[in-house]
């Protein structure tokens, strides 16, 4: 009688699993997951968007001053690195607000969506989870519709906030809100775009490499169709980021753009969909190529791991950055009429208007010199990655001492950032030169992009110590990265305190070649930085792998 009535039960119960059947509890658990990385984005955008909106009133006070920028803005590296340039013959403030700052507020939502995707599918496939997951009474479609609708979510509050900041600092509703849903939006697209990449390797790092070039490529296809057309060419609109920037907010507001970004997304879910059904779990559409029997000896040398694994980062980082400091060194050209029609310059950045070349080149490297900043941290953090997965337990192993690999992986870490900066140099150098025809641009740029090795240094070294006190504290280092960046940019239009601004290592450097160059700073971060970098190793050596 028992087993009479049991074996329908069981039957029952294999009926009843659906294909998003335990959608709720994954939602909850992959919220859980999500919450806290969500909640620091959001809570930014909320608020720099009205920040940075303050900011730019101060500067720019009347209608001068913003034909003054108009007049920069001309400029194709200008147009490449803003957008679109709208309402040319009358540049009014919230025309500036959209044109200048809706890029850099649409790149942020993309790189969001694109590790927050990978992570909650491909990363929870890759890890194994999603096996355990599927072993219990769950849908086929109930994880990736769980993730989805977690970025969707994560979206939807930055876009919130994003309106939310333009309101506050007196943006009109209805421009507003455009500006937020076409952030949303943008996110929306380039998540779907990892939902497709995710099914097509076997490993997260692969899939949002893939994605970020994807973002990269975006980037550049839209700057060069914006610099054919001031205000957009047939080019520009092979670019989602083209797709939120020509819904012209605040300008002539359209609509319609944003029916682009939502087909665009229905379409890749559906191919995203259907991919999947393609292959198994864990695999990739396209399988890993086989390893070779025995390493090679690239990679057995020391430190060969660690090139391997963010050698390729980089480099895609490297070549990025040197061309963003090739267009940022060919404004100097625009600089002289821009300076003539805003004497209020140097409330802006630490820019001297009898040296203005110099110091606009000097400044330009501190910005960019955050690229590398924040490569050192993220090297360095991958070896927590790499602890927390368990394969850095074999490395172990097989023989090598936790502080020899650490150190180890330090000293690869901080090579490639110096080679980064070189190029940083390199970049402003050839651009300031092509602005001015002065040859001599190229080696003196060049040699002012060493005096932040120190700095970097400092924020690698402050990674390893916080990894080496436990493997939960090491991303508390890219909270000093966020507020260099906020000091850099925004500190003096913020009106940040002495104080304020001293916390930042960067705000210590001499912007070399228009002020001398002062040694003591840089030997105390560099004796700061290897007193670190030791007490990270001696604490990696005392704690258990993987403990907290």
């Amino acid at each position: 009688m028992t087993a009479a009535t049991a074996a329908p039960t069981h039957r029952r119960q294999r009926r009843a699993v659906g294909p998003l059947t335990g959608l709720r509890s994954l939602l909850r658990l992959h919220l859980r997951l999500a919450r806290r990385g969500i909640l620091i984005w959001t809570l930014a955008v909320l608020v720099l968007v009205p920040a940075s909106i303050y900011a730019m009133e101060d500067v720019y006070p009347d209608q001068a001053a913003l034909d003054a920028r108009a007049t920069l803005l001309d400029n194709p590296s200008a147009v490449m690195m803003t957008g679109p340039f709208f309402a040319a013959d009358h540049y009014t403030f919230w025309a500036m607000v959209a044109n200048e700052l809706l890029l850099y507020l649409l790149v942020p939502a993309a790189i969001m969506s694109i590790l927050l995707t990978a992570r909650l599918t491909r990363g929870e496939e890759e890890s194994g989870r999603l096996e355990l997951l599927r072993s219990l009474p769950t849908g086929r479609l109930a994880p990736s519709v769980s993730a989805l609708l977690v970025v969707a979510l994560a979206n939807l509050a930055l876009g919130a906030a994003v309106a939310s900041g333009m309101l506050i600092g007196g943006g009109g509703a209805s421009d507003s809100l455009a500006l937020g849903l076409a952030t949303a939006l943008t996110g929306l697209v380039f998540g779907a775009v990892t939902a497709v990449t995710a099914q097509l390797t076997e490993h997260a790092g692969t899939a949002s490499g893939t994605a970020l070039g994807i973002l990269a490529l975006s980037f550049m296809v839209r700057g060069i169709g914006d610099v054919i057309e001031r205000d957009g060419s047939w080019l520009s609109w092979f670019s989602p980021l083209a797709w939120a920037q020509q819904t012209r907010a605040f300008v002539d507001l359209r609509w319609w753009p944003l029916l682009v970004s939502l087909a665009a997304v229905a379409v890749l879910l559906v191919i995203a969909g259907r991919l999947s059904h393609r292959r198994d779990l864990g695999a990739g559409l396209r399988p890993a190529a086989a390893g070779r029997a025995a390493a090679s000896a690239a990679l057995l040398a020391p430190g060969g791991l660690t090139r391997r694994l963010v050698g390729g980062t980089h480099l895609a980082w490297g070549i990025g950055l040197f061309l963003f400091a090739l267009a940022f060194g060919s404004l100097a050209s625009s600089l002289t009429d821009f300076a003539e029609n805003l004497p209020d310059l140097a409330g802006m950045a630490p820019i001297r208007l009898d040296d203005l070349t110099g110091s606009f080149s000097a400044f330009v490297l501190m910005m960019l010199a955050i690229g590398p900043v924040a490569l050192a941290v993220s090297g360095m953090l991958r070896m927590r990655t790499e602890e927390t997965a368990g394969r850095l337990a074999g490395v172990l192993v097989a023989g090598t001492s936790r502080a020899r690999l650490a150190g180890q992986w330090f000293l690869v870490v901080l090579l490639g950032t110096a080679a980064m900066q070189v190029l940083l140099g390199l970049g402003v150098g050839i651009g300031v030169w092509s602005a001015t025809e002065d040859t001599a641009w190229i080696g003196e740029m060049t040699l002012a992009a060493l005096t932040y090795l120190p700095a970097v240094a400092l924020y690698a070294a402050i990674a390893l110590a916080l990894y080496g006190l436990g493997s939960r504290l090491a991303p508390l280092a890219w909270l000093l990265v966020v507020y260099t960046a906020l000091v850099t940019f925004l500190g003096q239009m913020l009106g940040l305190p002495d104080w304020a601004m001293d916390l930042s290592p960067l705000q210590h450097i001499a912007l070399v070649p228009s002020e001398d160059l002062e040694v003591m700073p840089l030997v105390v971060m560099g004796v700061t930085a290897t007193a670190l970098a030791l007490l990270g190793l001696a604490l990696l050596r005392r704690r258990d792998l993987a403990a907290g």
